[in-house]
């Protein structure tokens, strides 16, 4: 940080000041003196050069107006920039806030107590309320429009010193003895400070400034300290809040008077004097300080007595008041930034984040890229890339693969010129200062030094990887104490103990170039390693300490910026003689300025270089200054005899908007000269200042005139000296054109005036050309303009290329509709495909799938494409179509579509298919949704499984003695299953045997396929046993309710074939009903003596069977009144007669219906009753 007197402004009459203030917002600086002084002052920039910003434009007074009122001296003023109000006070205690009419300040209030003198005010952040403090204890708290919120007198104290905390719920009050006490915002007592820097002081002390930062800017670091506390004799504590236990301690070792914070709470100035021991009376400094401590640097001021100072709202320049005058100083801050490849990078703080929001700002198209870094150190740039250093995240720990630096306390992280971290790197090393290289990154604590090759991925010159594939074998990172003696083999091993190892004479300043590492230490000495491969080759003593360093492009010379601002220069392999009339290497050059804040080697010449002096650019060809500049910008670049440079204060004032045009390109007096001469004498004489005073530049410059004064010869002459063979091959092309007009148009083209040359081709009735150009420009918009401007027949691939290109740049910026239009056009149909599936047009993706030609290579993209939205139909016809069928299948079963899959599979003669199903059936049964397994095989045509598993249901459910309805239905539905097993047995057959007697051979083949398959459960047998036993055993009861009982007993008779599926207590029991209710005891007789063996009831249910009986049997004789019906159907045997579903009557007669699905029969007389067949319920035609 720089910073030096740029102004002075006397107040009449020798008026001695006794305050300043500047107010941050609207520039306005209030001074306060004796005799009733009050002045209001602005300092405007009135310029018309849009180059001249900043603190390089002239400023002049545009306001500076008395303000009458006071009669004493008037001793406090502060701004509340909020409301635009100033408030002053007298030695007579007399207050007077004013406000600003019509350009002009007026009182707006006064209040004086008459008791006693006003010591401090302080508004506090928002401007809303002030306190003001009375020497005599009186505290008074009032708002803005002039009411009081409350007044306490604190009794026997005397007060000088009141500020508000941020959040405005704290007052911290200054006593006369230096004590500070914390009160609440009511006026309650709550604690006195602990005031650590005051160890061991004694004697009389007071308290100089109370100074707290609102954060109104955001602050550096999270947890930043920002109150300041400084004491007359020098003394200084920096907190983080007020009561912090472990404060920041300074030592100033002067006289204070004042302190500031500037805007940001980045640096805190401390105004006041020293004793110099060569002379008597005091000198006037202001010191600068980090808000952790360190020192950045001294002002020195003249003047007898200074007494005040303030920050300028932008924290570029400083307000001292000292004697009469006022006093203006220029700061140039230490931004945080860099530039690499057109890119400037620059760090600011804002209130909402804690961290700090770095900014990479492409100034050629103008576009930035934002990143929130915590704790940020520092910018280094080099090439393309930009090393930032911080402090580590203590949260995240590093990964895994940084184990053997982990707790490293630092992180280096390598981005591109668009802030895309490439390698962050841990280290343990505080990167006090970093320097960067091509190849490596320097980073250096006070006492060691670190060296890290970095790795991008870009081709590096063969020279370049021989320089560093050694360093490379014996590792990527090394570390060296300064102290140390490297010899370049093996030393600098990866320990970082060297880095904790102290040193009496820390570094203080690095640099690097591709083969010398400089390192500066503060006692003046400056150590030159070789590069990469570090060894110490030579040890230069200067006397002075300094704060930037920098090498030329040939590492010959080394600049020298030293913390006073003096920037010298020294040669380091000149051998010279010195007084002792030994020889030495290296040589301070004659050359130095003061006042310089910022320099540039140029990256192309060893001997040109760029600085800036206050508010001046020089540059110096062999140390020989042109005319100075006036800018305030801070050098970007330096080559091609142009410097480019950023008005970074600009920028900052609002850094998320920057402009073009605060970036500034100069040209150097050779180039401006050379084209001076071009433009006014011509090219002969041009060419031979150029020959005198070469430079690739030049040349160029030459060639481009030459060029458009179509001097071919002369143009190629230059190109050849600047090395440019495009430009000597585009000569030559140019040289074998006939036409003038040709050439005149090509040469414009070449320049870059694109309109022009179109328009050239156009007049020339060469659209071809015209095209050719948009072509190369890829400005596939025009291009089709051309096309169909034409009255020829257009280029068709050309046009398709034209539109497959435009629907690319639509496709790029995510406008899908507009692309499609023009893919469309252009035929392409993998873009189309894609663009469908991003617009979520299936029915087009599905148009598009089904005019493509079989086997296309996008067919199984686009199945793809239906596959991930599960559309199962559309993926399939689009596998198939690329004759892909087994990932049409693998698409089914991942949709769960087993039928189509199972279909599918059996279409394509797969074998897994079986497989598959019964993984998916498993998973289903282990779920226990067995009949969604049932359906899976149904619908897969596995109706041997399903029916196994119907039945088994079935079963269950007759076990749990559900409805018999609901039974009856379970077994029909898995007998249904086996039927249709049967039939697809029977057509299995058929399609293998193809011959004469096919008919009778294929079912009879069928069966007995069909009889080795189901030895494994005879029920497929008889698979309507269940169902049969559960129909009857229905139907019986019904006919018993309606009063029919003779043929309820005949069905009943029919259910004694089933005890293995109805229990027989149920059969045997309707039985005995039935017989009962028809009067045939003997069955019923029958059935009680079957009831009573049974071995599944109890004791105590066969005992009450047995009476039922005895008391039937002693009324009835258990005899059958009509026998002869009932015989055949007891006999039953051989020659059993089949039974009708509907009556449950055996049929005698030789007409009845037979069910086409169940194969039962029904009474032909019988059947008109019914739409459906009883026991099935299939329909009856």
């Amino acid at each position: 940080m720089f910073f030096y007197l740029s102004k002075k402004i006397a107040v009449p009459n020798n008026v001695k000041l006794k305050c300043i203030s500047w107010n941050k917002d609207q520039g306005f600086i209030a001074c306060g003196g004796e005799d009733g002084l009050l002045k209001v002052l602005r300092l405007e920039t009135q310029t018309d050069d849009s180059k001249l910003r900043g603190l390089a434009a002239p400023s002049n007074l545009s306001m500076n107006q008395n303000l009458e009122g006071h009669s004493g001296a008037v001793q406090v003023v502060t701004w509340n920039e909020q409301y635009q109000k100033l408030t002053t006070s007298d030695q007579n205690g007399l207050i007077i806030v004013w406000m600003l009419y019509k350009g002009s300040w007026y009182e707006e209030m006064i209040n004086n107590r008459n008791k006693s003198v006003v010591r401090s005010m302080s508004w506090n952040a928002d401007g809303q309320k002030i306190c003001i403090v009375y020497e005599d204890g009186a505290v008074i708290v009032g708002s803005v429009d002039g009411n009081r919120i409350w007044g306490k007198d604190l009794k026997g104290i005397q007060l000088c010193h009141v500020t508000w905390s941020a959040d405005s719920k704290i007052l911290l009050f200054g006593m006369a003895n230096g004590e500070i006490h914390i009160y609440d915002n009511q006026g309650n007592f709550i604690m006195k400070m602990k005031l650590n820097c005051l160890v061991n002081v004694t004697g009389a002390i007071s308290i100089a400034g109370i100074h707290w930062y609102h954060g109104t800017e955001g602050y550096v670091e999270p947890d930043c300290p920002c109150l300041a506390i400084c004491f007359d004799n020098g003394r200084c504590q920096i907190m983080r809040h007020e009561n912090d236990q472990n404060p920041i301690l300074i030592d100033t070792g002067m006289y204070v008077v004042g302190i500031q914070w500037n805007h940001i709470g980045s640096v805190l100035a401390v105004a006041g004097s020293q004793k110099v021991v060569t002379q008597d009376k005091d000198v006037n400094i202001v010191q600068f300080y980090t808000p952790f401590g360190e020192h950045l640097g001294t002002l020195k001021v003249p003047g007898k007595q200074m007494c005040s100072l303030s920050w300028e709202g932008g924290g570029l320049k400083i307000a001292l008041a000292v004697d009469s005058f006022i006093y203006f100083a220029n700061i140039r801050p230490d931004y945080k930034w860099g530039y690499c490849s057109n890119t400037v990078v620059y760090a600011y703080t804002r209130p909402d984040r804690p961290e700090y929001c770095v900014v990479f700002w492409d100034t050629k198209n103008n576009e930035k890229y934002v990143k929130y870094v915590k704790s940020l150190i520092s910018i280094t740039t080099c090439g393309d890339f930009c090393i930032l250093a911080t402090k580590a995240d203590e949260n995240h720990p590093q990964e895994e693969n940084e184990m053997e630096t982990f707790g490293a306390t630092f992180v280096l992280v390598l981005c591109n010129s668009i802030g895309t971290p490439l390698d962050p790197k841990y280290i343990d090393l505080v990167p006090l200062f970093v320097a960067m290289t091509k190849t490596h990154v320097i980073a250096a604590s006070k006492e060691a030094f670190y060296t890290w090759q970095y790795r991008v991925a870009k081709k590096l010159t063969a020279l370049e990887i021989n320089q560093i594939t050694r360093s490379r074998k014996e590792g990527r990172e090394r570390i060296y104490h300064v102290d140390d003696v490297p010899s370049g083999s093996v030393d600098g091993v990866f320990d970082y103990s060297k880095a904790i190892q102290g040193t009496r004479d820390p570094i203080c300043a690095i640099t690097a170039s591709d083969k010398t590492l400089i390192v500066g230490r503060e006692s003046g000495i400056i150590q030159r390693y070789s590069f990469p491969n570090v060894a110490l080759i030579q040890k230069y003593s200067l006397d002075c300490r300094a704060c930037q360093l920098s090498l030329n492009c040939n590492s010959s010379r080394l600049a020298i910026v030293d913390i006073a601002g003096v920037l010298t220069f020294f040669d380091l392999d000149t051998r010279v003689t010195d007084s002792t009339g030994q020889q030495v290497v290296g040589e301070l050059l004659k050359l130095e300025r003061k006042d310089v804040w910022d320099m540039k080697w140029a990256k192309d010449n060893p001997d040109l270089f760029a600085m800036m002096e206050k508010t001046r650019m020089y540059v110096f060809r062999n140390l020989d200054p042109e005319e100075p500049i006036q800018t305030s910008g801070y050098i970007c670049n330096f080559e091609d005899l142009e410097i480019k440079s950023v008005l970074l204060d600009e920028i900052l004032k609002n850094p998320e908007h920057p402009s073009k045009d605060y970036i500034m390109n100069f040209e150097i007096r050779s180039l401006r000269d050379s084209r001076a001469l071009i433009e006014k004498v011509g090219i002969e004489d041009a060419s031979q200042f150029i020959e005198d005073n070469p430079h690739p530049r030049l040349w160029r410059l030459l060639a481009e005139a030459a060029l458009q004064k179509l001097d071919l010869y002369t143009a190629q002459q230059a190109f050849v000296r600047c090395k440019d063979y495009q430009g000597i091959k585009f000569v030559k092309r140019l040289g074998n054109l006939q036409s003038e007009s040709m050439k005149q148009a090509e040469i414009i083209a070449y320049f870059g005036r694109f309109e022009e040359a179109e328009r050239m081709y156009l007049d020339m009735d060469r659209r071809d050309l015209a095209i050719g150009l948009r072509l190369k420009l890829g400005d596939w918009f025009r291009v089709l303009q051309l096309l169909k401007t034409g009255s020829g027949d257009a280029d068709d691939s050309l046009l398709e290329q034209a539109h497959n290109a435009i629907g690319d740049y639509f496709a790029d910026r995510q406008k899908w509709l507009n692309a499609v239009q023009y893919y469309v056009k252009g035929r392409n149909q993998e873009r189309l495909a894609e663009c469908y599936y991003m617009l979520e047009d299936y029915e087009g993706l599905e148009n598009l799938a089904n005019s493509l030609p079989e086997n296309h290579k996008l067919l199984p993209e686009i199945a793809q494409m239906f596959v991930r939205v599960g559309m199962c139909e559309q993926a399939v016809s689009a596998f198939l179509k690329c004759n892909q069928p087994k990932a049409a299948v693998d698409t089914c079963v991942h949709l769960n579509q087993w039928n189509k899959a199972v279909e599918l599979a059996k279409s394509h003669s797969m074998k897994e298919i079986g497989s598959l199903l019964a993984r998916y059936a498993s998973h289903l049964l282990e779920k226990n949704k067995t009949l969604d397994a049932i359906e899976l095989y149904r619908k897969a045509g596995y109706f041997f499984d399903a029916a196994k598993l119907m039945y088994k249901i079935a079963d269950e459910e007759a076990k749990k003695r559900t409805k018999p309805l609901r039974v009856k239905k379970l077994y029909v539905l898995s007998a249904l299953l086996i039927e249709q097993h049967h039939e697809q047995m029977k057509n299995a057959q058929r399609g293998k045997v193809k011959g004469k007697n096919s008919e009778a051979t294929s079912a009879l083949a069928g069966l007995l396929e069909e009889e080795v398959l189901s030895t494994t459960s005879r029920f497929t047998d008889n698979a309507w046993r269940g169902a049969e036993a559960y129909h009857f055993f229905i139907l019986a009861q019904r006919q018993l309710y309606e009063g029919y009982v003779d043929t309820a007993l005949k069905t009943a008779l029919h259910l004694r074939d089933y005890e293995d599926i109805i229990p027989s207590v149920e059969i045997y029991s309707l039985l005995a009903l039935c017989a009962c209710a028809s009067r045939a005891f003997g069955t019923c007789s029958k059935a009680f003596i079957k009831l009573e063996s049974l071995e599944t009831l109890s004791a105590e249910q066969k005992q009450q069977y047995e009476d039922l009986a005895l008391e039937i049997f002693t009324k009835h004789t258990p005899k059958d009144n009509r026998k002869s019906e009932l015989n055949s159907l007891l006999e039953g045997g051989e020659g059993k007669l089949p039974t009708c579903i509907a009556t449950g009557s055996p049929i005698i007669e030789y007409q009845f219906w037979v069910c086409k699905v169940c194969k039962h029969y029904v009474l032909a007389q019988e059947i008109s009753n019914y739409n459906f067949c009883p026991l099935c319920h299939s329909s009856v035609e």
